[in-house]
């Protein structure tokens, strides 16, 4: 099959990851010749035309911001490109397995080996904080094993659409997998600081006992 190459730039190559907000391949620079991750933003296809501009306003500026981590345990963005009125982030590419399918694999982790992914994720949070920049969706999936050893969070606000609160403008609907979402967004839509350090809680449950809280 023939290869995709978007913002005459980049060339996907293999399909490594799909979520509910997008998919994730891993990519080639043809400019710096290097491997890149490249995600494709997609809607979910309930979301009205105007909700759909929306998220598309937000995942640029929220990219933007994201930019600005320059930290070890934390994906790094390289780009934002447009296709078809579409945002596609271009990103860090880092061979690696998710903490999720290390729990699907292989079961708990040692309890040691949860601390030190504790330490990598919470120093990673404490730079997006610090720079203003809320995660907001905190979970196994989004916590990428380094094949070397490091621990890194990725995604940050990027598969997130939230209209200042952490809410849709669909009643009641807050984006996030439900098991790692804090109390408070999950009832008001509230994203915080708190909240994103009771979704590292809830991660770090999850990694020693083999599944979510």
């Amino acid at each position: 099959m023939q290869q995709v190459v978007i913002a005459g730039r980049y060339r996907l190559v293999e399909l490594v990851g799909r979520g509910g907000m997008g998919r994730v391949w891993r990519s080639r620079d043809e400019i710096l010749h290097r491997e890149v991750a490249v995600k494709e933003v997609v809607p979910p296809h309930w979301l009205a035309e105007a909700e759909r501009d929306d998220l598309r306003l937000r995942t640029l500026r929220e990219a933007r911001t994201a930019a600005r981590l320059n930290h070890p345990n934390v994906v790094r963005v390289y780009d934002v490109v447009q296709v078809d009125d579409r945002p596609w982030i271009v990103m860090e590419y880092v061979p690696s397995r998710t903490l999720q399918a290390v729990l699907e694999d292989t079961g708990p982790v040692d309890p040691v080996l949860a601390a030190g992914i504790g330490r990598a994720l919470l120093a990673a949070l404490r730079a997006a904080h610090t720079a203003g920049v809320l995660h907001r969706d905190v979970k196994p999936q989004n916590v990428l094993m380094a094949d070397d050893g490091r621990v890194m969070l990725t995604d940050f606000g990027l598969a997130t659409f939230d209209g200042g609160d952490g809410l849709t403008t669909r009643p009641g609907m807050v984006l996030g997998s439900p098991q790692f979402v804090a109390p408070e967004r999950a009832a008001e839509g509230v994203s915080s600081v708190e909240a994103d350090l009771w979704s590292l809680d809830a991660t770090l449950l999850a990694a020693v006992e083999g599944g979510s809280p």
